[in-house]
């Protein structure tokens, strides 16, 4: 006799599949009436949480040292050395 063992995983993404396959169940029988924006969020939201917590560091980074560009830029314009 052969077992079967089933691991529950815990992972953010499979909860996120149970939740959006709940969503689309309740949404085709109609006893919800969201949008499927709302329906399809729990497959793209954790998406768009990493992708903004890898692209804000950038984007900061970015506007310093445009900024600093800028100021440098401006002394050089005047004369003026650091």
């Amino acid at each position: 006799m052969s077992k079967i063992i089933i691991k529950n995983s815990s992972s953010l993404m499979s909860k996120c599949f149970i939740l959006f396959v709940l969503f689309l169940g309740l949404k085709l029988a109609k006893v919800i009436t969201w949008s499927w924006w709302w329906v399809t969020a729990p497959l793209w939201i954790p998406w768009s949480i990493i992708i903004a917590m890898i692209a804000i560091p950038f984007f900061i980074a970015g506007v310093a040292l445009f900024i600093a560009g800028m100021i440098f830029l401006i002394a050089w314009l005047r004369g003026k050395t650091f």
